[in-house]
């Protein structure tokens, strides 16, 4: 793993590049996530380099301390736009909390963008208040229940179910509830018109976390955004389905974004 250093931490990255002449994409993971929910797209970088961070307090990232809701946002924004930079990346593409991220990023801070690629997210990411309330003290109940069909996965086999709920245990349960509890907050759908770059927004056609209507707005509002609905696949739709993905991207960043 590569490292950066701003606001006084480190924040975590890694990046494959086969010297592909397409445009460098920075991928931002969810909550509770790492760059390794990622790992499918590293089939990409023949073509286009492919980055991947860890937002503060998580994976290898140095934490920051920071209330939920806007401050943790605009602490992972620093993250990304701090990664950004030192990778040269033309394109954020962002999953969930990533999403959000990716759309505060374009809205408010001059980085240099060619384009957005949003997945299993929205303008805005309301989390059940059962979730809210399990995640103080219940965290295997909340485990499971991203662990049910249509949710993280539409139909992943056990071994994928494993890796994904020990890498939430991982996590652990503060920074994931600080993850849900600024998701919950986060809301720009009255400045989706401000977004100024080419975006894709992709999902799974059985998402029930950000179901497909949440992409249908981004695709409504957002002035030149294209919708992608890939079948058999929820949230994950990157780990899910990853050639059908990697190709809507590939597809996406050759037609719009390419030199």
């Amino acid at each position: 793993m590569d490292t950066v250093t701003h606001h006084g931490r480190e924040t975590a990255y890694r990046t494959v590049d086969r010297g592909g002449p397409g445009p460098a994409v920075l991928a931002v993971h969810g909550s509770g996530g790492t760059h390794r929910v990622w790992t499918p797209q590293s089939a990409l970088a023949d073509e286009y380099p492919i980055t991947a961070l860890d937002l503060s307090g998580h994976g290898e990232s140095d934490d920051v301390a920071a209330q939920p809701g806007y401050e943790t946002l605009s602490a992972y924004v620093d993250d990304a736009v701090a990664v950004a930079e030192a990778v040269d990346a033309d394109v954020i593409l962002g999953n969930s909390l990533g999403g959000a991220v990716a759309l505060q990023a374009a809205l408010e801070r001059e980085v240099d963008l060619d384009g957005l690629l949003l997945t299993g997210t929205g303008a805005r990411l309301p989390v059940l208040d059962d979730v809210l309330q399990w995640v103080k003290d219940d965290l295997d109940r909340v485990i499971e229940f991203f662990h049910e069909p249509d949710h993280l996965f539409h139909d992943a086999d056990e071994r994928t179910l494993e890796l994904s709920r020990k890498a939430l245990r991982r996590t652990g349960r503060a920074t994931l509830e600080r993850d849900f509890r600024t998701a919950h907050g986060f809301d720009v759908r009255d400045r989706l018109g401000e977004i100024a770059v080419p975006a894709l927004a992709v999902v799974g056609e059985y998402d029930r976390l950000t179901p497909p209507h949440y992409h249908e707005r981004l695709r409504k509002d957002i002035p030149d955004c294209e919708l992608r609905i890939l079948d058999d696949a929820a949230h994950l739709a990157m780990l899910e389905r990853p050639d059908a993905f990697n190709d809507a991207v590939a597809d996406f960043l050759d037609r719009r974004v390419g030199d």
